[in-house]
């Protein structure tokens, strides 16, 4: 059997375009409408897509003047997606750094269960010192502390996750024995940022470990993706940088023992469809065209830490910018951004056209064959293992790229045309992880 895409489609409010709840068809309420949710999920399962994804923060991101802001809790809003789906992989964005990993190991494990093994964690150290003053810090921490503590939270939640054994229920009615007290193994954990002493209070769940994703693409990010991670969201604006990242994130994974297969890359591509190049090109015009400045230019202000006043919109990024070393928050982000607009020698005004799109992920404009091109072009010069899909505008941009994108790659017998799996580590070929403690003695010895 020839090699299969992997798909995700990254859902968010009215679309990914930060102008896209101005278009006559937008519900600009979507973002806290669970029919809106349903209806993006549903149509993404008709697609036969692995999966689907919500980013999350703890912190209301930027200004409520410039697009739809706030939103469901991921996980609340998963758990009631599992109820109505049946196949599509369920994946939510959870901080390490602003959770424990008793409260997060429990709410994954019980979307688990309630999915029949659908869940899928991405995992993220939170950058930014607004989201640390939500939670009494004065600033965030350190981006090698975060990274640190990502690596003992995530350490943590495995060994809770393995704390039952599968058999642990024995439910033996006449002699009234529930479960077997020999196969719970508490962690009694201890290290340098959390101690956790006892088991889950749920058992293991039907993939034994949530699907485990991770978004980062700095050197920290790369180092912690190849320990841990089982699929990749990232962004990478042309195929040079994507097979490099591809090259290096497989390598890294096999220096840590790991099968290189066992990790996906699913690089972000925003699809702007039209039925003719001419349409699509009308459409990302009339969506640039909706993009408010005022709002684009502080926050972009904002990521790469100088002042407005030396960001003129018609004039390149300045010569001397922050060093990334310098940079305690998004870094991989920052660098995309910066490499962009020095590659293409853009304006500032230009930039955050580019931007609008999908902030810094690769944006393309073209026909259902063009995008498919595009696709089947990375995929097969070792850039990615699949794509995470962000339509521009939704629900419509998702609903064509299912109804004429999809087909395309079917035919071409890139892409399933029947789920053959029922849980997200199926879809994606990945082992259940084995229980670490079968085998060992009882704990009473």
């Amino acid at each position: 059997m020839t090699k299969q895409l992997h798909l995700n489609a990254f859902l968010m409010s009215t679309g990914h375009h930060e102008a896209s709840w101005r278009l006559p068809e937008s519900d600009p309420g979507a973002s806290s409408s669970l029919a809106h949710y349903v209806g993006l999920t549903q149509t993404a399962e008709r697609g036969l897509f692995d999966s689907i994804f919500f980013a999350d923060g703890p912190v209301l991101h930027a200004e409520v003047g410039r697009r739809p802001s706030g939103g469901f809790e991921p996980l609340t809003l998963l758990s009631a997606l599992s109820v109505v789906t049946n196949r599509i992989g369920l994946i939510a964005t959870a901080s390490t750094t602003y959770n424990s990993p008793y409260n997060l190991a429990r709410r994954f494990s019980s979307i688990d269960h309630l999915s029949g093994g659908r869940a899928g964690w991405n995992i993220v150290t939170t950058a930014g010192g607004d989201a640390a003053r939500n939670f009494g810090l004065s600033d965030q921490p350190a981006h090698s502390e975060r990274y640190r503590r990502a690596r003992e939270f995530v350490e943590v939640t495995q060994k809770l996750w393995d704390s039952w054994e599968d058999d642990v229920e024995i439910a033996d009615k006449p002699s009234g024995v529930w479960g077997d007290d020999s196969k719970i193994h508490p962690p009694h954990h201890r290290g340098e940022f959390y101690s956790v002493d006892g088991a889950l209070n749920i058992a293991r769940s039907p993939q034994g470990y949530p699907l485990l994703v991770q978004a980062g693409s700095s050197a920290d990010g790369r180092a912690f993706a190849a320990q841990y991670a089982e699929a990749i969201f990232t962004a990478q604006q042309n195929l040079a940088d994507a097979q490099e990242f591809y090259s290096d994130i497989k390598t890294r994974t096999a220096s840590f023992g790991r099968d290189p297969d066992g990790i996906k890359v699913l690089p972000g591509i925003v699809p702007v469809i039209g039925s003719t190049e001419a349409e699509a090109k009308a459409k990302d015009a009339e969506l640039e065209s909706y993009i408010v400045h005022e709002f684009a230019h502080r926050q972009l202000a904002e990521l790469l830490k100088i002042p407005i006043t030396e960001l003129p919109l018609e004039e390149p990024l300045p010569a001397e910018l922050l060093p990334e070393d310098a940079i305690e928050g998004a870094k991989s982000r920052y660098t995309l951004i910066v490499d962009l607009a020095r590659r293409e020698n853009l304006t500032v005004r230009q930039l955050i056209g580019r931007l609008g799109g999908g902030r810094g992920h690769r944006t393309f404009t073209g026909t259902p064959e063009q995008v498919a091109d595009a696709i089947e072009s990375w995929f097969h010069s070792g850039a990615a293992d699949g794509f995470n899909i962000m339509p521009p505008i939704l629900p419509s941009g998702l609903e064509i790229f299912v109804d004429h994108v999809v087909p395309i790659l079917q035919a071409r017998g890139l892409f399933r045309t029947e789920y053959t799996a029922d849980t997200l580590r199926g879809h994606y070929g990945l082992a259940r992880p084995e229980n670490r403690n079968v085998g060992l003695l009882s704990k009473s010895g």
